[in-house]
């Protein structure tokens, strides 16, 4: 199996699926377009009302939401900084690789589903977005139809066959 660089082109380049990139895109202009606009016309409200007294909790909690949403805008600034979008001619198929959609079948328990290997950043179990870092990610990555792989999960040990692999 090849070196793991799953999800960097250089070291400054963090690679994100189409949709990742999408989803993230769509993050950063809800925060800077409605989010901003909302918590400004709260903390106006609140000047208004004279409501600016050192025991306003609802104040605090403005304030407090105000830091969290720009300390993530300035998350998300970082990771286009340095981001580049996957091509989807660039998923390989021969092989499990970063944006791959991958089919596996559960050894033990006899079901099949599919995941897509895609950037931690990007990472959603609940979704099926596996991070090409997780154990099972590490497990999956580089490996080839039919081949079995295993690792170690907190619900034990798990086999998974991999059964298909597409773009």
């Amino acid at each position: 199996m090849d070196e793991l660089d799953m999800t960097a082109t250089t070291p400054q380049t963090l690679l994100l699926t189409p949709e990742g990139y999408t989803r993230l895109h769509r993050e950063l202009e809800n925060l800077t377009v409605v989010k901003r606009a909302e918590i400004a016309e709260r903390l106006r409200d609140s000047k208004q009302h004279g409501e600016f007294s050192e025991d306003n909790s609802e104040l605090d909690e403005v304030k407090f939401e105000q830091a969290m949403v720009e300390n993530r805008i300035g998350e998300l600034k970082a990771i286009f900084a340095g981001a580049q979008q996957l091509e989807t001619k660039a998923i390989p198929t021969d092989h499990v690789g970063f944006g791959s959609y991958v089919t596996v079948r559960d050894e033990d328990r006899k079901i099949e589903f599919e995941v897509r290997m895609v950037a931690s950043i990007e990472a959603d179990p609940d979704n099926d977005l596996i991070s090409v870092e997780s154990p099972m990610g590490l497990a999956l990555y580089g490996r080839k139809l039919d081949e079995t792989v295993e690792f170690e999960a907190p619900a034990g040990n798990i086999r998974y066959k991999i059964v298909k692999i597409r773009r």
